[in-house]
């Protein structure tokens, strides 16, 4: 009797523990996958030329001015750097030297920032790297960093219009003859940045 009595003891002992440790687990849980705006990749190979985009994808969720002006209280307003999705800022990697808009960008990886416009959009391909948004966390405190100081290729692009509204913020590679388009959709905007392999 005194044995059983131990025994259950002891199973009730390691389910509490079971329990508690799957508690402390999900108040830690931060795995992307399950983030409010989840991680993301696209990737293409061109050539032998690898590239590859990691960033977080927001959802619409009910709002309805994204891309607009200031004044309008838009989610990403006109004429403002934009980490190019959530939570960290978008990283691209690229294994040989490519060319963004005509420019050449070499091997390598680097964060992407975006300052969206009615019309035109200009793209940043930063050295910055690490990166809480545009800034760090020092001591607890956020630092913006100086974007254009560390950028490496600063390109332009048309901001076009889909037919069909994108409710989860997506970055997409298309193939075209001899490189790529890098895209961006959100809600009905889309915008693509051309990728060439840089010649030898």
């Amino acid at each position: 009797m005194i044995r059983e009595t131990r025994n259950m003891c002891l199973v009730l002992a390691l389910v509490a523990l079971a329990f508690g440790v799957a508690g402390v687990a999900t108040a830690q849980d931060l795995h992307p996958s399950r983030r409010p705006s989840p991680m993301g990749m696209a990737r293409i190979t061109v050539d032998d030329t690898y590239m590859r985009v990691v960033y977080s994808r927001p959802y619409k969720r009910g709002r309805e001015n994204i891309f607009g002006t200031e004044e309008s209280e838009a989610l990403v307003p006109y004429g403002k750097i934009w980490r190019t999705g959530a939570n960290e800022a978008t990283e691209l990697t690229v294994t040989s030297d490519v060319t963004v808009a005509g420019e050449t960008l070499p091997a390598g990886t680097y964060s992407i920032f975006t300052v969206p416009g009615p019309e035109t959009w200009t793209v940043h391909f930063n050295s910055a790297l690490g990166l809480s948004g545009t800034g760090r966390f020092v001591d607890g405190k956020f630092t913006p960093v100086d974007i254009p100081a560390s950028d490496v290729v600063v390109a332009t692009a048309t901001a076009g219009t889909l037919e069909e509204e994108v409710d989860q913020f997506t970055i997409a590679w298309k193939a075209t003859d001899g490189g790529a388009d890098m895209c961006l959709h959100w809600i009905t905007t889309e915008v693509c940045v051309p990728f060439g392999v840089a010649a030898d």
